[in-house]
């Protein structure tokens, strides 16, 4: 039978998470922040423990985060923003290059950077993703950050040192 490792939905004391959110559509994003912050929170994280960088659009959450993983503090970056189709292929560029930020970091570092970014076609399937009908994608990055890092240590307790 294999040994299997499963993440556990409970955060550790000690534990600090960072959230980089964007201002850039506010009414959507306050909304994926406070699913973060109150999922964090019912899964045992002191808020105390929680900090919260704003930067002005998705396309600047890479580098906030890239230095939030670098500092050695957090557990997990949880970054959130919505980019939202507009008439040009302009939001075709931001996803991309944001989603490549947060896999390089999380590649280079080994703390988890989280994808909470909405990529929608419109404001109201925005809405409907940050709180609305579908849920809310801000809550579910923060869950994910929690089994994320729940794994990494389990992985690193079962380490073999040569």
């Amino acid at each position: 039978m294999p040994h299997e490792i499963v993440g556990k939905l409970r955060t550790e004391p000690g534990d600090r998470y960072g959230i980089v959110v964007s201002r850039y559509h506010e009414q959507v994003t306050q909304r994926l922040l406070d699913g973060a912050v109150e999922t964090l929170a019912r899964h045992g994280l002191d808020p105390a423990a929680i900090t919260v960088a704003w930067v002005p659009g998705s396309f600047e959450l890479p580098v906030v985060a890239d230095r939030m993983a670098k500092q050695g503090q957090f557990a997990a970056v949880i970054a959130l923003g919505a980019v939202v189709q507009g008439e040009t292929e302009h939001h075709d560029y931001i996803n991309h290059a944001v989603a490549q930020g947060f896999a390089v970091t999380s590649q280079n570092t080994g703390v988890p950077v989280l994808f909470g970014v909405l990529t929608c076609r419109n404001m109201d399937q925005a809405l409907a993703r940050a709180g609305g009908a579908v849920g809310n994608k801000g809550a579910e990055a923060a869950l994910a950050a929690i089994e994320t890092v729940s794994v990494l240590k389990q992985l690193g307790q079962n380490a073999r040192m040569p």
